[in-house]
């Protein structure tokens, strides 16, 4: 039963709750100063030197976004705008994001931090910025319309919160969301745990990297924002490969992997040489009962996924999506397959009307590797990346975990490729060929066909359909 005295006492603690999340607006005399970054380069971990300390991340192909301590609050200063992001050497993209870089730097925090974060919009339009996964007051939650009115063209808003559980998260608009997040503006939180966790292992090397697509034709720089599916560049960090940093670690370190993904499909993220577990989801640290080894994990729209392994195994081991159309860059996907049919003849008769045609995809795609094609200016090749035995005929979300004995602790520099110990690269047989020798056994069927005489059905090579979507 609520009595006059318990409802006081009620209303009280209510006050002081409402008290202890408001923003205090005495505190806002002045803005933080906004740093920004103007190179795509994988940047050292940020150590914390004020605040509570914790072991930083590296942000692959990005950087933490510096802060200061204002009277017991950690205080950011985002600024919203256009940027141009280099994905790859020699293609550069007119995007939006935050602080001079697409995706916006990482925010890292402590559990329990009180945390205001100041947001500056100096795009032509307005924004919001949602906390992806956070608890917080529902005001601070970053939708527009809905929970707060949008940030307006030169406007600045403030968002102030506690830190509430350890965890990765993300931050986008929640704005006008399909033109800017196809744009790019996005970016990655890190909340550490305060103390030593049951569930949150210390790691030696703690990497952190967003999903993101863009459709951008060659020889363009804007991305088109009304691809719903079928984009043209997939990439971590607003990087493609070969412009995706590798990730270099330390024999027998014990790496995490923090992957975030804001594209608008799955990627199955597959790991060569070691496995994994899956150690956080977007709700927090998982069970040790409930964990289990992997080579390969799947992050879902929006989802994030925490992955852990000992980097026990030396070498380069490929890393990347499992789909293979997101390892490879622009490309035309209404295109007809071609392979085992000859068309120099019909090439002959095109090239007399178009001069520059070229006979592609005829022994596989593996020919646009070594095609020294003309290309529109600020256009990335489809396949490329050279390794130190060829082409890596890889493009998109591929990168390359590197595990060595002699990298010190701490150092990320790439220690360029692998020396591989004599006798334990494969290498090709040049003994004699017999003929092959077909099974003559008969494959067993599960019941009898009711139709016996079906005639045999030869399979066109060329399909008649074109692929769009994936």
């Amino acid at each position: 039963m609520t009595t006059r005295r318990n409802f006081f006492k009620g209303s009280a603690a209510v006050l002081a709750a409402v008290a202890a999340t408001s923003v205090s607006k005495v505190a806002l005399a002045a803005l933080p100063e906004p740093v920004l970054q103007t190179k795509p380069d994988t940047m050292p971990p940020l150590i914390p030197k004020t605040g509570r300390d914790y072991n930083p991340v590296v942000t692959l192909n990005g950087w933490t976004l510096p802060w200061r301590m204002n009277r017991g609050v950690k205080e950011f200063h985002l600024v919203a705008e256009p940027v141009v992001r280099e994905m790859a050497p020699g293609f550069k993209a007119h995007l939006w994001g935050y602080n001079g870089q697409s995706p916006g730097p990482t925010i890292e925090v402590v559990e329990g931090d009180r945390v205001r974060i100041f947001v500056t919009n100096k795009l032509p339009e307005h924004t919001s910025v949602h906390w992806h996964g956070q608890r917080l007051p529902n005001g601070m939650d970053g939708v527009s319309g809905l929970t707060q009115p949008s940030i307006q063209p030169g406007k600045t808003f403030v968002y102030e919160f506690e830190a509430r559980r350890p965890g990765t998260f993300m931050y986008h608009p929640h704005a006008d969301e399909m033109t800017q997040m196809a744009m790019g503006m996005m970016g990655f939180w890190i909340t550490h745990p305060k103390e030593k966790h049951p569930l949150i292992e210390e790691v030696d090397r703690d990497f952190v990297f967003l999903l993101n697509a863009y459709d951008i034709d060659p020889g363009s720089y804007t991305p088109k924002i009304m691809t719903m599916l079928d984009f043209n560049l997939w990439s971590w960090n607003s990087r493609i490969f070969p412009g995706i940093d590798s990730l270099n670690v330390r024999l027998n370190d014990k790496v995490r992997i923090r992957i975030g993904n804001l594209t608008m499909t799955n990627h199955p993220m597959h790991l060569h040489g070691h496995e994994f577990v899956v150690t956080g989801t977007d709700g927090g640290p998982i069970p040790h009962s409930a964990r289990w080894p992997e080579v390969t994990t799947d992050i879902a729209v929006g989802q994030m996924r925490q992955i852990e392994f000992l980097a026990n195994e030396e070498g380069d081991w490929a890393f990347h999506c499992h789909k293979s159309h997101h390892t490879m860059n622009a490309m035309g996907h209404n295109v007809p397959t071609l392979i085992g049919v000859p068309h120099q003849e019909v090439a002959k008769k095109i090239t007399q009307l178009i001069p520059d045609y070229m006979v592609m995809g005829e022994r596989g795609m593996a020919d646009m590797g070594e095609m020294q094609m003309p290309l529109p200016d600020n256009t990335i090749p489809m396949m490329t990346g050279k390794g130190p035995f060829g082409g890596v005929e890889m493009g998109g979300m591929f990168s390359v975990l590197k595990v060595r004995r002699e990298q010190k602790p701490g150092d990320y520099k790439n220690p360029s490729w692998f020396k591989h110990p004599k006798g334990t690269v494969a290498f090709e047989y040049t003994g004699a060929l017999q003929q092959p020798q077909r099974s003559s056994t008969n494959s067993g069927e599960a019941m009898p066909r009711a139709q016996t005489n079906t005639p045999d059905v030869e399979v066109k090579v060329r399909k008649p359909s074109g692929h769009s979507g994936h």
